[in-house]
């Protein structure tokens, strides 16, 4: 049996606000609180992820 693999990356499933939180703290933790070059881009890809997952604010009229 052949099997293949797929070059395209499946959709990640949405994850909650406070579950992307929790990594970027974890990270941080990890890091010891200074990233590298690797992190700041892997910080930059969890807040950007984080920020889609917050709850917007009703904006009155």
């Amino acid at each position: 049996m052949l099997h293949t693999m797929s070059t395209t990356p499946e959709p990640a499933a949405e994850r909650s606000a406070d579950e992307v939180n929790e990594e970027i703290r974890a990270l941080w933790f990890r890091s010891g609180g200074t990233l590298s070059m690797d992190e700041r881009r892997e910080y930059q890809r969890l807040v950007m992820e984080w920020a889609a997952a917050s709850p917007r604010p009703i904006q009155a009229a």
